[in-house]
């Protein structure tokens, strides 16, 4: 049986840190469960690094609810989260129950996740009231990143904290069940997470937040020429898996490979069959 909702509200009832991950395929959702990790998100962050686009804006529903569909086969336990991604909930209440009810319908997803606060809470509260379980995302939104201006921390200003402040509450009000608080300065995450009663999921806002959640592809080094200061590279896994390929690449041009071991055999008598028959042609 699959993580719920409760079981994730328990986890912050009871102290208990929550390790997300993000997830795309069938490999990192069976790596990410046999780790243990409990939520997985297939994020919309799969434009940048699955399809190699400069930013999430590019990904479509039809994407989402691709990838989503995979991570929901390739695990068993974990909550499953399934990004919103841009413009696809924006335009009205009426188009974001849509959108949330095909991730859920069609890919199998646990909840969704849409960006934004207090402009977002009567659209957050639609989808939870006709049963749609919904993880809230302020502070930095990647959706909203031409605004920004980049990828900026969020809340070190007076008037932009309280701002956080009013979000916070409003997608608690709202019914979500969880909120990703990005780029946020440490010490207002910290004062955020305080007063709410729902957990919050950090990533690069401090470690007072009750979970937190890092790219799959950030967290192995799949990326090696980008190192954002929120990310903690686990291993080097891309230096690794590229002197593998540079090995294999030397292998078959040496002709090291494939070895007998790696092939199979037939019987000599079928082989000398074959070559009398050619033999007469």
């Amino acid at each position: 049986m699959r993580i719920s909702v409760r079981d994730i509200q328990k986890l912050k009832t009871n102290g208990e840190p929550i390790p997300t991950l993000t997830a795309y395929d069938a490999t990192s959702a069976y790596l990410g469960e046999a780790a243990g990790v409990p939520l997985l998100l297939v994020g919309d962050s799969l434009g940048m690094v699955v399809q190699g686009h400069q930013s999430t804006i590019p990904v479509t529903l039809e994407h989402m609810i691709y990838h989503s569909a995979i991570v929901v086969r390739a695990t068993q336990k974990p909550m499953v989260v399934g990004d919103l991604p841009f413009m696809s909930y924006q335009l009205s209440s009426e188009q974001a129950l849509v959108s949330s009810g095909r991730l859920m319908q069609e890919a199998g997803v646990n909840a969704v996740k849409l960006e934004g606060g207090e402009t977002m809470a009567s659209t957050i509260k639609r989808i939870v009231e006709i049963g749609i379980p919904v993880m809230a995302h302020i502070g930095l939104t990647p959706q909203s990143v031409n605004r920004f201006g980049g990828f900026r921390v969020q809340g070190r200003e007076i008037t932009s904290a309280r701002q956080l402040l009013r979000d916070a509450q409003a997608v608690q009000d709202a019914g979500a069940f969880a909120v990703v608080l990005e780029l946020v300065a440490a010490p207002l995450a910290e004062m955020i997470t305080s007063r709410l009663d729902i957990p919050t999921i950090g990533i690069g806002s401090g470690a007072a937040c009750d979970g937190q959640i890092q790219v799959f592809h950030d967290l192995l080094g799949l990326h090696p020429s980008f190192g954002p200061r929120h990310a903690k590279q686990f291993v080097n896994a891309g230096a690794a898996m590229e002197g593998a390929l540079r090995q294999y690449v030397d292998e078959v041009k040496s002709r090291q490979f494939p070895t007998l071991e790696n092939g199979f055999s037939m019987s000599d008598e079928v082989l000398a069959t074959l070559q009398t028959e050619s033999e007469l042609v």
